[in-house]
């Protein structure tokens, strides 16, 4: 294959890039908003899937943000691949707040006492690992036990949910109106900077003909 790596990355590289991007946070973030920039439709369709990407990033839907992206970005009309790229708002950097004020809302929200972000976390990775073995016990003489993910689900997943919601609507409407005019107006002068270039090589070229010795 043409793009396939000389040394396949190991798991740990894998982890490890996960959490710091090589090269940097800083590289990474002008990679994402140079991607952004370059996308070929109109800045309202980026737009919508950038506020996409944002609020899909405060649901607790770890492991679907993209493709639940992708999915809404689709039904509402925006760019697909703006909304991939805007789901990088959530990353291990910005994951802890995230993260505390979803959970806090959501406890507020429903009337709870909230937990600390640690066994937010623990939660989470216990409740897959209750999931897959739950799921494969259908399959085994094992006996299924459901109870703890409907413990996680009304004292985790819920209100993590209802805060998460409220939040990422906010942000995703506040991420359209700030993204659209940015988006318009880069696209407006780049079009600019490329009807003066092309102007330029038209009248170089016009220049050399009239400049050259006639047949």
């Amino acid at each position: 294959m043409i793009f396939k790596r000389r040394k396949p990355r190991s798991y740990a590289e894998i982890v490890s890039e996960s959490v710091y991007p090589r090269g940097g946070w800083q590289r990474a973030l002008r990679y994402v908003a140079l991607r952004l920039r370059r996308l070929p439709d109109p800045a309202h369709k980026i737009s919508r899937g950038i506020a996409v990407g944002v609020f899909m990033s405060f649901t607790p839907f770890f492991g679907l943000h993209f493709f639940l992206a992708a999915l809404l970005a689709v039904m509402i009309r925006g760019n697909v691949l703006a909304a991939l790229l805007a789901t990088f708002f959530g990353n291990p950097l910005t994951f802890p707040l995230i993260a505390s004020v979803s959970t806090g809302l959501g406890y507020w929200m429903v009337g709870e006492e909230g937990v600390p972000l640690s066994r937010i976390v623990w939660a989470f990775a216990d409740a897959s690992l209750d999931f897959w073995r739950n799921f494969l016990a259908l399959f085994t003489p094992e006996t299924a036990n459901w109870q703890g993910l409907v413990l996680f689900l009304e004292q985790i997943f819920v209100p993590y949910l209802v805060g998460g919601l409220t939040l990422g609507i906010v942000a995703g409407v506040a991420s359209y109106f700030l993204s659209a005019p940015l988006i318009a107006a880069y696209q407006k002068a780049r079009v600019n900077r490329l009807k003066r270039r092309f102007a330029k090589k038209r009248k170089r070229a016009m220049a050399r003909r009239a400049g050259a010795p006639a047949e």
